[in-house]
């Protein structure tokens, strides 16, 4: 008789929890400000709301179909080539933000940026499991990591999306280095890349501004200092126990965009240290559970798809809370499963349900 595969239930429940509590304060968030631009406060909230069905639902579909059949080279080169292509379209799509990061599918927005995170991975953890000894060979294995991994990025950066582009290499080389590149190589990497970001950051006027106002945020109060500030007197307003759901201050037109990259701005304020630390302590419980199931991978393939899925969503979260509590730069990173944005969030459920898969067939 077959064994029954059993759910991690303790991952389920915290990314369960998350995006249920996401649903809470993007309400909280949102509220005010929907029914002023848009003569509904729950205009937010619903949409919040549909993404997270679908994207549950998806969750619960892909953690029962085993992630050993995503290693299939007709599944995944196709993929490849459907994303770069997305990042190509969106180049051309209109300005949102001064940025070309969304698609329109009629009424509804799609961002190919998420969706080459996880093909990303997926082709990642396929090609370095085939090439397990020889991760270390250029021709072979690094050249033509860099060739992709490189596009992706570039094309990213293109849109503009720095944040999300620095995330992809960062995964980039936390799989390799999971792989076996040795560290002297990660290193000539580190410092081969030095110049570009140097570039990329003093000599783009918004990015220098914002490393001015990140340095400096008092002396730019007006300008590119005026949001960081915003999430400083909202996080400090807290306390320990916050003000009380939905009766924060600073969403009401003072944080910017408060639903989205500063909804944990909302969530200091409004659940104080504690709230803070209960949210941290389920991105905690993710951590936990992916490198759980990773380091219990049967195969290669599975365990560097488990690492890559891990980190990518508690690289993200810590980026995000970072940068409201004025530890980075503001980057434009969403929350995951807690910020508003349906791209996002669906596919972040998508990507639990591939590691809740590989969990289960851990043992």
């Amino acid at each position: 008789m077959a064994r029954r595969l059993e759910a991690d239930r303790v991952l389920f429940g915290a990314v369960v929890c998350l995006v249920l509590f996401g649903i809470v304060m993007v309400y909280s968030a949102s509220a005010v400000i929907a029914a002023q631009q848009y003569h509904s406060s729950t205009y937010f909230l619903v949409r919040q709301v549909a993404w997270a069905t679908l994207g549950l639902l998806l969750m619960v579909g892909v953690m029962n179909v085993d992630y050993r059949r995503l290693k299939n080279p007709m599944l995944i080169f196709p993929a490849l080539g459907l994303q770069l292509i997305l990042l190509v379209l969106v180049l051309f799509s209109s300005l949102n933000h001064d940025t070309h990061r969304w698609l329109h599918l009629g009424p509804a927005t799609f961002q190919p940026s998420e969706l080459s995170k996880i093909v990303l991975i997926i082709f990642l953890a396929y090609f370095l499991s085939l090439r397990k000894n020889r991760v270390n060979d250029w021709s072979e294995t690094l050249l033509p990591v860099g060739l992709i991994a490189g596009l992706d990025v570039l094309l990213v950066l293109r849109e503009p999306d720095f944040g999300t582009a620095l995330a992809l290499a960062v995964i980039v080389g936390a799989m390799l280095f999971a792989a076996g590149l040795r560290v002297a190589y990660m290193a000539y990497a580190v410092v081969a890349s030095i110049p570009a970001i140097y570039w990329l950051v003093f000599h783009v006027g918004y990015r220098y501004r914002r490393i001015l106002a990140f340095l400096h945020p008092y002396a730019h109060s007006l300008g590119a200092g005026f949001q960081i500030i915003q999430s400083y007197i909202a996080v400090g307003s807290g306390g320990i126990l916050g003000v009380g759901l939905m009766e924060g201050k600073e969403k009401l037109f003072f944080l910017p965009e408060p639903q989205t990259d500063f909804i944990f701005g909302v969530i200091g304020e409004e659940l104080g240290l504690i709230g803070g630390l209960v949210v941290l302590g389920l991105f905690g419980v993710i951590l936990w559970r992916g490198l759980r199931a990773a380091f219990r991978a049967k195969d290669d393939f599975g365990r560097l798809l488990a690492l890559g899925l891990t980190a990518m969503i508690v690289i993200q979260a810590l980026v995000n809370v970072s940068v409201v509590v004025g530890l980075l730069p503001t980057k434009g990173i969403p929350l995951p499963f807690i910020s508003y944005g349906g791209s996002s969030l669906v596919f972040s459920l998508i990507e639990m349900g591939i590691l809740l898969n590989i969990s289960q067939n851990t043992s």
